[in-house]
Parts: C-alpha cells; structure tokens; sequence
C-alpha cells in the first residue's frame, strides 16, 4: 500500500517537474528571464551539466548511476521497513520524485533546466532540486527521530507482555 502511494506520488512529482521545464524550455530557452517578485524571484532559463551549484561538469554517467542507486537504496528501506511513518514516507516521496526529475533530463536532455532564481540564494535551481533538498531535510529529521520512536515501541511491547 505505502510503495504504491510512494510510486504514483513520486511520478506525480516528475510529471510537475517535467511540465514546468517543458514551459521554461519553451518560453524562455535560451538567455530568457522573467521577473515573478521583483528584487526576490525570478524564472532564468539555464542549463546545468553538473551537480549541485555547477559543480562536476559534465559527469552526466556518474549523477545518472548515483541517482539510480539512490532512488535503490531508499525503496529498499522503505520495502523492508528499516524505516517508517508518514515524515520518512514523504521524504522519500519528495527524494524519487525530484531525483527521477533531473535524471530524466540528464537522460534525455543531456543536461538540467534549471530557472528559479532568488535574489537572496545565487545558484539558479529547479523544482526537482528543492523536492531533494526538502525531502533529504526530512529523511535527516526521520533519523533524527527514529530512536525516539523506536523506544516508545519498545515501552508499548514490554506493557502489553505485562497483561
């Protein structure tokens, strides 16, 4: 029940993705800018060929196989149950999601739309990149959180023994 909850969530969030760089691709491709919140946000077309920030240039193969592993590694825990509960569940939705997003560009498009920019933040990013961020934000406050909810477990299964 939660993998397919997961699965059509995490699609829905490479659809919005998908949508929103196919609109930024074609009406502002290639210098284009549009101002959202003047002196806050704006929408820049930019193409990334590396990592977070620019960084590892053209690397397309390893972000690919490191993205595939991932996404692996999170249905994984989440298939075996080494991890639970509603924040874990949304992070990985949040995580797949955005990461099915980029790769998909790197794939197919051999390189990431980006376009949000914020006056504040320099690096231009796309909606991909904030489900990762906000989703790996998450996944940290889940472990955070874990031993916490695993003791209370723990009680809850020692005070039913008792009856």
């Amino acid at each position: 029940m939660v993998l397919g909850i997961v699965i059509i969530l995490s699609a829905l969030i490479v659809i919005i993705d998908q949508v929103i760089k196919y609109f930024i691709y074609s009406n502002l491709s290639p210098d284009g800018r549009v101002t959202i919140i003047d002196g806050l946000l704006s929408f820049v077309y930019s193409e990334n060929k590396g990592a977070a920030f620019g960084i590892f240039q053209n690397a397309t193969l390893i972000f690919a196989v490191i993205t595939i592993a991932l996404i692996a590694v999170f249905l994984f825990l989440l298939i075996t149950k080494r991890f639970s509960g509603k924040l874990f569940t949304a992070s990985i939705i949040l995580i797949i999601g955005g990461g099915i997003g980029n790769l998909w560009d790197r794939l197919f498009r051999g390189v990431v739309i980006d376009y949000i920019s914020f006056s504040f933040f320099p690096p231009i990013c796309n909606f991909a990149d904030y489900c990762i961020t906000i989703g790996a934000a998450l996944f940290i406050l889940s472990i955070i959180l874990l031993p916490e909810s695993k003791e209370k477990s723990r009680v809850s299964e020692g005070d039913s023994d008792d009856e």
